[in-house]
């Protein structure tokens, strides 16, 4: 209770300080505005986190919501503290590990900002895969080809049927002006793998059916449902184990380029000051002689 009427009153301070203005960034700094297990919090501390902008009523909460977790904080230390006391040496040394990694990181970071080349070519992606086809599997069924769906009983069926597997410029626009004034549905997936099971999300397929037997054909393939007829062609496929085309991992490859590159941008510098290091006598390395 007590310390809870200091709450209202270190809250009701600073709603009379700021009144409807913005927090000062300066004023009474070295105000008190909490204390917890041997610790003061200050309004200068504050002043660094309150948001640029806040006033008013959103201040005093903010500040309200604050105090509390700084309380919270610093009594949960202490009793951290008190009862890990035994094993305080090895928490300093973690400390100091995360604190050297850290800076490191912040170097290693700062010389990969400064150092490294982003443009990484389309013949440099394609040679990469071409040298480590081994590492690009398939890990599914892909396929290309094409799925068009029109009314069960449209008169332009069979004519569509033809045209589905046309090889001439002309052929192939009859085909489109087919699909396109008959509100045909067409999925075209002749110039990019998919997933087989994608490419039969669009078929009306039985989910507890196996359809590898489809893959088999190159041909023109029919389904039907209660109001539409599908016709379907699958004119080429990659099974699991073959090489994966460039298309679907041209953007790992990229990945797996520029950190070979960053890599190489901290391993060069690594190796840069230990020879400087080593020219100027900073670098001692004491073996101990078997007795």
């Amino acid at each position: 209770m007590k310390f809870f009427l200091k709450k209202i009153g270190v809250v009701s301070w600073f709603f009379v300080l700021i009144g409807c203005q913005e927090v000062p960034r300066h004023f009474g700094g070295n105000k008190v505005l909490a204390e917890a297990a041997g610790d003061k919090l200050y309004l200068r501390d504050v002043n660094k986190v309150v948001p640029r902008g806040m006033t008013g009523e959103d201040s005093v909460a903010f500040l309200s919501r604050y105090i509390d977790k700084w309380i919270n904080r610093q009594l949960k230390l202490r009793e951290a503290e008190q009862l890990f006391s035994d094993s305080e040496q090895d928490i300093d040394s973690l400390v100091e590990e995360y604190r050297q990694a850290l800076l490191i990181r912040k170097l290693d970071s700062r010389l990969i900002e400064q150092n490294l080349d982003t443009l990484v070519s389309s013949e440099q992606i394609a040679a990469y895969h071409k040298s480590h086809a081994a590492d690009f599997k398939v890990n599914q069924t892909l396929v290309k080809g094409r799925i068009v769906r029109f009314g069960a009983n449209n008169r332009q069926a069979s004519r569509l049927r033809s045209l589905m597997t046309a090889v001439t410029p002309s052929q192939q626009k009859d085909f489109t002006d087919i699909c396109t004034k008959n509100h045909f549905e067409v999925n075209d997936f002749t110039s990019k793998w998919v997933t087989f099971s994608e490419f039969l999300s669009y078929l009306p397929i039985l989910r507890s059916q196996n359809y590898d037997a489809l893959l088999a054909s190159d041909g023109v393939q029919e389904m039907k449902d209660g109001r539409s007829g599908y016709y379907f062609q699958i004119t080429a496929v990659l099974h699991p184990g073959e090489p994966e085309p460039l298309e679907r991992v041209e953007q790992t490859v990229r990945r797996i380029l520029l950190t070979q590159r960053q890599n190489d941008i901290v391993r060069e510098y690594e190796t840069k000051i230990y020879e400087k290091a080593l020219e100027e006598g900073d670098i001692n390395v004491y073996n101990e002689e078997k007795e």
